[in-house]
């Protein structure tokens, strides 16, 4: 199976909707999963995500399946660190994660991390583990001490459109990337496509494994800006 996993467009946040920029990448993802083949289509509840489905479901003559454990990390994800003011951790500088031994913290220890300690990240975190494991088992694959048990073989190539800190929460415990690591080395941009494999393997186990992350080659296929979050060209 193949998992895409797909960032809204650029956003009017204060309506949840889609600028008229926002939609033309909407498009384009479209066209992409739509010369991809997916088979199935499952979206955020919020209006961004489920507007930047639209176009792929359209083309692709599929409905889309609500999801209402990918909804955006909202207050959760606040942080008061390093000033006192309440802030996305996104927001907080990355070098934060790294300096005064922060970069050596393993995996089970990341919310020791400043920034992450003064947020309230961990039971969110657990949620978004969990209903991802029950999502998977209904897709085919039970986890199981760390690896997932194939149930059926499935060849299907799904699509999920959601959000930012929704789908770092989720790579960092599908992929076992430490989260305060996660939130300092890795950000995804309007309708960027992350692909991560699960191999039928016939020793009857599989793993996630992340074939690319962030792509938009949908928007340079189709001629539109590929400006990074509204601030830089890349």
């Amino acid at each position: 199976m193949l998992l895409y996993i797909i960032r809204h467009g650029d956003p009017d946040y204060t309506t949840d909707t889609l600028t008229e920029r926002g939609k033309l990448q909407a498009e384009a993802v479209g066209k992409r999963m739509y010369k991809a083949k997916i088979d199935r289509i499952f979206s955020s509840p919020m209006g961004r995500a489920q507007e930047t489905a639209e176009p792929a479901c359209r083309l692709l003559g599929l409905p889309k399946t609500i999801e209402d454990w990918t909804h955006e990390i909202e207050d959760e994800r606040l942080t008061p660190f390093p000033d006192g003011k309440l802030k996305s951790i996104t927001d907080v500088q990355n070098t934060y994660y790294r300096e005064n031994g922060n970069i050596n913290l393993p995996y089970e220890r990341a919310y020791e991390c400043a920034g992450l300690s003064e947020a309230h990240m961990e039971p969110i975190v657990k949620y978004i583990e969990e209903s991802g494991n029950e999502f998977l088992e209904r897709l085919g694959y039970k986890e199981e001490n760390g690896v997932y048990r194939i149930l059926r073989k499935n060849e299907e190539k799904v699509a999920l459109f959601c959000h930012t800190a929704f789908s770092k929460a989720w790579l960092s415990s599908l992929l076992h990337i430490p989260l305060h690591i996660m939130w300092a080395s890795f950000h995804n941009t309007h309708t960027s496509v992350t692909v991560v494999e699960f191999k039928n393997n016939e020793n009857g186990f599989t793993a996630p494994k992340c074939l690319c992350f962030s792509d938009i080659s949908h928007l340079y296929a189709e001629g539109l800006d590929t400006i990074h979050d509204n601030i830089v060209e890349i």
